[in-house]
């Protein structure tokens, strides 16, 4: 199984790279996690795959394009872990997904002389992906022994929002603090809001935390987009005491 992380959208980009991987692995089974991640976000790309790795079946592909630096030096790495496989940008997609998994081998991906300078999930990844799916992972390139770190920032009640979901709900990457009032600091604005145990004990129109799935604090507006009020992006730092 082949599972797709991009921030391409709805866009024929998507198609493409399943084409190329169903050229190379007809068999091959495509699954797409997700495809709205605000372009360019890493800090997004990263949230998501860390938390959505592990409930698919062990030994799936995953092939991972979040890729402001494409077409320059930055390198492309293919990660082997005792359960998963992974291929993206070395730009610190992968970090907090492999730093919690036993890494078993790492490559390093050539690139090929006809690559696009800026469509590497068509020419580079989608390319390696359906190679580890046939089983080639020792054949795509040196070994190397590093991958890019790219850190969620936490440190006592100040942390980051890590995605915005289709809903406009504003995650974040802290945890609840067993209390039913919060202030929330975004950059120069504070805001009181009371914890709620499900969507609608709130009242209509309010900002409101939650406990999301992954565990942690999330900023919601009752039938509405949080986001829309608040306006951060993925990587802001916020403040919940």
């Amino acid at each position: 199984m082949v599972v797709l992380l991009t921030d391409f959208g709805h866009s024929e980009y998507v198609g493409v790279m399943k084409g190329v991987i169903y050229g190379i692995a007809r068999e091959a089974k495509v699954v797409d996690l997700c495809h709205t991640i605000a372009p360019q976000n890493v800090t997004e790309g990263s949230w998501v795959l860390k938390n959505s790795y592990k409930y698919f079946p062990e030994g799936t592909v995953f092939c991972c394009v979040v890729d402001p630096g494409v077409g320059t030096q930055r390198k492309a790495i293919a990660v082997k872990t005792d359960k998963y496989r992974f291929v993206a940008p070395d730009n610190g997609l992968l970090w907090e997904t492999v730093k919690e998994q036993r890494v078993i081998d790492m490559r390093q991906i050539p690139l090929p002389a006809d690559a696009s300078r800026t469509f590497h999930g068509r020419d580079v990844f989608a390319r390696v992906a359906a190679a580890i799916e046939l089983g080639d992972f020792e054949r795509l390139g040196s070994k190397t022994g590093r991958v890019e770190r790219l850190e969620f920032y936490k440190k006592g009640t100040e942390g980051i929002v890590v995605r915005i979901d289709g809903f406009g709900n504003v995650v974040t990457n802290l945890g609840r603090q067993d209390k039913d009032k919060y202030s929330v600091r975004t950059g120069r604005k504070r805001y009181a809001m009371e914890f709620y145990p499900d969507y609608s004990s709130a009242k209509e129109r309010e900002l409101f935390l939650i406990e999301g799935s992954s565990n942690t604090l999330e900023i919601s507006l009752k039938n509405g987009n949080a986001n829309a009020r608040l306006r951060l992006q993925a990587g802001a730092r916020i403040e919940i005491s």
